[in-house]
C-alpha cells in the first residue's frame, strides 16, 4: 500500500481539502493550503504579535548583556588583577565570539528541527550561566559564563529573523523587521547604562544577577510561544492524517528535511559559510551589517571618556547612549513610506521586490556619514567649548543612521532568501561577531595613541563609504538574485509552501 502513488486514491484530494492541505501537482506530496489557520503566516494577529514580542523582548536583553562587558570589565579589573585590554577581551570579546560560533549552529537547527525548543532553553541556560558569572570569584568561571551566555544570545539575536519570515509576509515584516532591530539598538543602549549604575551602586556581579533573573522570568513567557517552523507544523497535520486514514504513503513537501546528522552538519552547519564565500548579496549585507554593529559596540568603550572629559560622573558618562537608542523613532517614518510604495506595487498589480524597500538605505547612508563626522568634530579637545548637548544630537542621528542601515539590508537578505534567510544571518552573525568583538580592543588603543577627533573622523571615513551600497543593490541585486542558484531555490521553496499569493 504504502507504494502507491498518492494520486491513486480518488477521495485525497477531497479529505487534504478538508483538512486545509493541498497535492503537489506530481500527486507526490501534500503541502499547504492557502487559507489553512495552522499556517504560522495565517494565526490570529494577537498570537503572533505576543510570540514575537516575547521573543523581541529576550533579544532585547541579551544584547544588553553584550554591551554591559565595558562598563563591568572596568570594576572587575583590579578584582582580578589583569590588564585593560585583556579585562575587556574577557568580559566583551568572549561574549561575541560565543555568540558568532552559535550563529553558525542554531540557524540550521531551528530550520531542520525548530524554534520553540531553542528559544526556551536559551533563556533557561542563559539564566543559570549569569548566575555562574555572579557566584563564581574567578576569571576562568568568567570566561566560561561569558562565553557559554554568548553562545546562546546567537538564538534571539539570528533565528528570530527566521521567525519573522515564518509569521509574516513580505508587506508586514516591514514593520517586524523596525522592531527586532529597535530592541537590538535599545539593548545596545540600555547595556551601558544600566550596568554602569548598577556597578557603580551594587557592584559588577549584580549585573549578571539581575541577567539571570530576567532571563528566567523571560524563559516562563517563552514556554507559552507556539513552534512557527512551517514544514514541522505540516509534517505534524500530515502525520494526523496518515493516522486518521492509515495510508502510510502520505508524506509532507518537507525541503527542511535531513535523514541523518551527517546530512545536517554538511547541508545545514556550512550553508553559512558558503553563502557567505558564494553569494554577493549575502557578502555585502554581512559587511555593512556587521561594521554598524560593531561601530556600537567602540562606541561603548569610547563614549564614557568623551563625555567625561565633558565634566560627565562615571556613573552618568553613558548616558548619552540614550540617544542612539532613541534614534530609531524617526525609523518609523521611514517605514511608512516603505509601507506606502509597497502598497501601491500590490494595488497596481505588480511584485514586490527587494529593490523596493531600499529606500531607507538611500537616506541612512548619508545620514550616518554626516552625523559621525558631526561627532568627530563637536567632541573634545577640538570641540572643548562646545556644549555637550551638539555632539548628542549628532549620537541621535548617527542612531537613526545605523537603525535605518540595519533594517534595510537584514529586510533585503530575509527578502531574497525567504524561507532560508536564517542561514544567510548566521553568515552574518560569524562576521559581526568577529567585528564586535575586535573593535573595542584596537578602537581603544585608536583612541588612545590618535585621539577622540581622528579616531572618530576614521570611523565616519568608513561610513561614508557606505554610500555606494544603495545604488550597488539597487543597480544589481536583481542580477545578482537571478544568477544564484540558491536564491532561486529559496523562490521556489517558498513558492511550495507559503500561503501568499503574491509569490505563488
Amino acid at each position: 500500500m504504502g507504494e502507491l502513488k498518492l494520486a491513486n486514491y480518488t477521495d485525497l484530494d477531497r479529505l487534504a481539502t478538508e483538512h486545509g492541505l493541498e497535492l503537489t501537482p506530481d500527486g507526490a506530496h501534500l503541502r499547504w493550503g492557502k487559507t489553512n489557520r495552522k499556517h504560522p503566516r495565517n494565526w490570529h494577529s494577537a498570537r503572533k504579535t505576543y510570540d514575537i514580542t516575547v521573543i523581541g523582548l529576550l533579544e532585547f536583553f541579551t544584547t544588553a548583556m553584550s554591551t554591559s562587558g565595558a562598563a563591568t570589565a572596568k570594576a572587575a579589573q583590579l578584582e582580578l588583577g589583569t590588564g585593560k585590554t585583556f579585562t575587556l577581551f574577557l568580559y566583551v570579546s568572549t561574549y561575541l565570539l560565543g555568540q558568532g560560533l552559535g550563529g553558525v549552529v542554531f540557524p540550521p537547527y531551528s530550520e531542520t528541527f525548530g524554534r520553540k525548543r531553542l528559544y526556551v532553553l536559551s533563556a533557561l541556560l542563559y539564566s543559570v550561566f549569569c548566575l555562574v558569572i555572579g557566584a563564581v570569584p574567578s576569571a576562568s568561571a568568567l570566561v566560561i559564563g561569558r562565553l557559554v551566555t554568548g553562545f546562546l544570545s546567537a538564538i534571539p539575536t539570528i533565528v528570530i529573523t527566521g521567525s519573522i519570515e515564518d509569521l509574516f509576509n513580505s508587506q508586514d515584516r516591514i514593520w517586524v523587521m523596525l522592531y527586532y532591530v529597535a530592541m537590538a539598538c535599545l539593548g545596545v543602549s540600555a547595556g551601558p547604562i544600566m550596568s554602569s549604575y548598577v556597578t557603580y551602586r551594587y557592584g559588577w556581579r549584580w549585573v549578571f544577577n539581575i541577567g539571570a533573573i530576567v532571563t528566567c522570568v523571560l524563559a516562563a513567557m517563552l514556554m507559552c510561544i507556539k513552534e512557527s517552523r512551517p514544514s514541522l507544523i505540516l509534517a505534524r497535520e500530515v502525520q494526523a492524517l496518515r493516522k486518521l486514514t492509515g495510508n502510510e504513503s502520505l508524506l509532507a513537501l518537507n525541503p527542511d528535511f535531513m535523514p541523518d546528522l551527517r546530512t545536517f552538519a554538511h547541508v545545514g552547519l556550512f550553508r553559512p559559510l558558503r553563502l557567505f564565500f558564494t553569494e554577493p548579496i549575502v557578502f555585502v549585507v554581512t559587511m555593512v551589517f556587521s561594521v554598524c554593529v560593531a561601530l556600537i559596540y567602540l562606541f561603548a568603550e569610547a563614549l564614557p571618556p568623551i563625555f567625561e572629559a565633558f565634566g560627565f560622573s562615571t556613573e552618568d558618562s553613558s548616558l548619552p547612549f540614550l540617544a542612539l537608542g532613541v534614534g530609531f523613532i524617526p525609523n518609523i517614518a521611514t517605514r511608512i513610506l516603505d509601507y506606502r510604495i509597497t502598497q501601491r506595487r500590490l494595488k497596481e498589480g505588480l511584485k514586490v521586490k527587494p529593490e523596493h524597500k531600499l529606500t531607507g538605505i538611500y537616506i541612512g547612508a548619508p545620514v550616518l556619514a554626516l552625523s559621525l563626522w558631526w561627532f568627530a568634530w563637536t567632541i573634545p579637545p577640538v570641540g572643548a567649548g562646545i556644549h555637550w548637548f551638539v555632539p548628542v544630537v549628532a549620537l541621535f542621528f548617527t542612531g537613526y543612521g545605523l537603525n535605518e542601515m540595519e533594517v534595510v539590508v537584514s529586510q533585503y537578505m530575509a527578502d531574497s532568501y525567504l524561507s532560508y534567510a536564517a542561514s544567510g544571518f548566521a553568515a552574518l552573525s560569524i562576521v559581526r561577531s568577529l567585528f564586535s568583538a575586535t573593535f573595542p580592543l584596537f578602537g581603544s588603543a585608536m583612541f588612545d595613541g590618535l585621539g577622540a577627533n581622528v579616531g572618530m573622523s576614521i570611523l565616519a571615513a568608513v561610513a561614508t563609504l557606505f554610500c555606494i551600497v544603495p545604488p550597488l543593490l539597487s543597480r544589481y541585486g536583481e542580477r545578482m538574485r537571478k544568477k544564484s542558484n540558491f536564491a532561486k531555490y529559496s523562490l521556489q521553496v517558498y513558492a511550495e509552501n507559503g500561503v501568499d499569493s503574491d509569490f505563488r
